[in-house]
């Protein structure tokens, strides 16, 4: 979380939430990952020394924990396909292929043909005719 913005939750009320939790924890329960994660947003803005005096907590562990929240942020992940849309032309080639042999008359109507595979086909269409 960037310094510029302020926290969601103020330094006075995170310690409000600790002094709530101490008051009805029992016994010596390990401080919830809720509150750490209040303490690791406010030491963002606040500090950690600060932060970790005022909530009364140790500052190696608020520390750890602001490294902890920072890696674990979710980073956006690029893109995994990006489509290319290519234009259109505007007209489609069209082409008419006429052959007649002895055995018959053969018509082919090509749409969007490129012409190197129109001699190709007329090529093979040679071939298999001699």
């Amino acid at each position: 979380m960037p310094r510029s913005k302020p926290p969601k939750v103020s330094l006075e009320e995170a310690k409000a939430r600790f002094e709530a939790w101490r008051q009805n924890r029992k016994g010596k329960a390990a401080i919830p990952d809720e509150l750490w994660a209040i303490a690791a947003e406010v030491a963002r803005k606040e500090g950690v020394s600060r932060t970790s005096t005022e909530l009364r907590v140790e500052w190696n562990h608020l520390k750890r924990r602001m490294s902890a929240a920072a890696e674990a942020s979710p980073k956006p992940a690029p893109p995994a396909f990006v489509e290319l849309v290519a234009a259109r032309p505007q007209s489609l080639p069209e082409c008419t292929i006429e052959l007649e042999g002895r055995r018959g008359k053969l018509r082919i109507q090509l749409k969007n043909a490129s012409a190197s595979y129109l001699a190709t086909l007329s090529r093979e269409l040679l071939e298999s005719a001699s």
